[in-house]
């Protein structure tokens, strides 16, 4: 194989592969040994047929099926040879081929530029840490406290109000008939809550322990029994007690019902959650912080290829007019995604920053954990979109190299209170809104790392290539 590169224009160069036809032809040798087992034709045993009846009955079967494998494999050698890596798929023009004939092809490649990472160790950001003061624990721990009501049964002869318990046996009818679903055992309802059905709980108000209600109410909108939504209905109510609520006991015994060793520990708890509640927007502006100084690093050239297809998808959706008014900014924010992206790549790759198939799943996980009762349609749509999962790896793979940057780069470490972090989320969530009514077409401002792994043969660029069979081995 001979390699030269030529026209070389900034980014843009023309990579001329040639191969002989002495190695094409050993090629093709290979692939009818390789067949020749395997191919059933009358009047010949198996594996004996001469390779000039196989060169007759399948010849440009094979050499299609040798033309993809050859420039797959030589293309994917002369870039990795001359260390060029390619910026978007290769154009490749096919010159010269044909069975007994030399190979010449010529990739026209647009090159990622070189880029210089060694200032990303020098980014300054803001890392913050939030103090939770005492006061805050224990102000959360009481509003907890109160949310998990405990109650106390009252006596025979004490009427139900607002904020009681009441325990009751039901019977329901629509019309004077019973139906599916219309009966309740001990179901208990917190009066004032009006959770069973709208207006129910009004109507035990001055209820005592082995009164009998009857108590009016319409069945909603998403009753099971389609026929009797909306439809009033008549509850024979047994009322079996009455409880009072009484103010919730902090102390171990509660912090032990919470999952906690002991209130001590409960504390240490709540704090941590307290504090994870706001570390994870803070990190998010630190690294906010670290794309807007990485949008400052010098690149020479960024590819124009990947500026036009990055402007296609900020423009989708729009008519050409749209598009056409917005295209000089477009091809501004483009640039900057672009160019972001090749800085966090490259300094990806000189880490050796790679994504496991676990972690990959580990964010599936965290996905349908944000989305209880839609797993099986989330699950789905990953199983059924590959570039979803990609995408996703590529989110994955952004945050990687993003800890990795913070945890090279030089922070500016803050401790702050959870007042001043409530500020400072503040600030940041306006100037954000602000920053979209500016740019009314909204852009999403993340920018997503790409794992070069998954590198595409050129040869499937070719278009004046022969269309090739695959050998019938029957």
């Amino acid at each position: 194989m001979k390699v030269t590169v030529e026209n070389i224009k900034g980014l843009n160069k023309d990579v001329k592969v040639f191969i002989d036809k002495e190695t094409m032809n050993s090629y093709m040798d290979e692939k009818y040994e390789e067949i020749k087992g395997t191919v059933n034709l009358k009047g010949f045993r198996p594996g004996k047929v001469p390779k000039e009846v196989l060169k007759r009955q399948f010849g440009k079967a094979v050499f299609g099926e040798v033309l993809d494998k050859v420039l797959k494999d030589t293309s994917t050698k002369a870039l990795e040879e001359n260390k060029i890596k390619p910026a978007g798929q290769p154009k490749l023009d096919l010159k010269t081929y044909g069975e007994d004939k030399d190979l010449e092809y010529v990739l026209s490649v647009t090159e990622l530029p070189k880029v210089d990472v060694k200032s990303i160790e020098s980014i300054k950001f803001d890392q913050y840490s939030v103090k939770i003061d005492n006061s805050e624990t224990d102000k959360r721990i009481k509003e907890i406290a109160k949310n998990q009501p405990s109650f106390k049964e009252a006596s025979a002869e004490t009427k139900a109000k607002e904020g009681d318990l009441v325990s009751l046996d039901y019977q329901a009818t629509v019309d004077g008939k019973e139906f599916k679903g219309s009966e309740g055992k001990n179901t208990q309802l917190t009066l004032g809550k009006d959770l069973f059905l709208k207006g129910f709980d009004k109507q035990l108000i001055g209820v005592k322990k082995d009164d009998e209600k009857i108590v009016d109410a319409v069945l909603p909108e998403n009753f099971p029994e389609k026929e009797l939504v909306n439809k009033s209905a008549k509850f024979k109510c047994k009322i079996l007690n009455v409880k009072n609520p009484e103010e919730v006991k902090i102390d171990d015994n509660f912090a032990k019902n919470l999952g906690a060793k002991d209130l001590n520990d409960l504390k240490v708890l709540i704090s941590k959650q307290i504090n994870d509640e706001y570390k994870n927007s803070l990190d998010q502006l630190s690294k906010n912080q670290i794309l807007k100084e990485i949008e400052k690093i010098k690149i020479d050239e960024v590819p124009e290829n990947l500026i036009e297809e990055e402007v296609k998808i900020l423009s989708q959706g729009m008519d050409e007019a749209e598009a056409k008014k917005n295209k000089a900014k477009f091809t501004e924010t483009a640039k900057t995604r672009i160019k972001t992206g090749l800085i966090l790549n490259e300094f990806g790759e000189q880490n050796k920053v790679q994504v496991s198939e676990q972690e990959i799943q580990a964010e599936v996980q965290k996905q349908l954990r944000m989305m209880p009762g839609q797993e099986k349609m989330v699950m789905d749509f990953y199983q059924k979109n590959p570039s979803a999962v990609a995408s996703l790896r590529g989110t994955v793979y952004e945050e990687k190299i993003l800890n990795l940057i913070k945890e090279k780069a030089k922070p500016n470490k803050k401790e702050i209170s959870k007042d001043e972090a409530e500020k400072i989320l503040k600030d940041a969530h306006k100037h954000d809104h602000n920053h979209d009514h500016e740019h009314d077409h909204g852009e999403d401002k993340k920018v997503k790392a790409k794992s070069t792994k998954e590198k595409k043969s050129p040869s499937k660029a070719s278009k004046s290539k022969p269309a090739a069979k695959k050998v019938s081995k029957k």
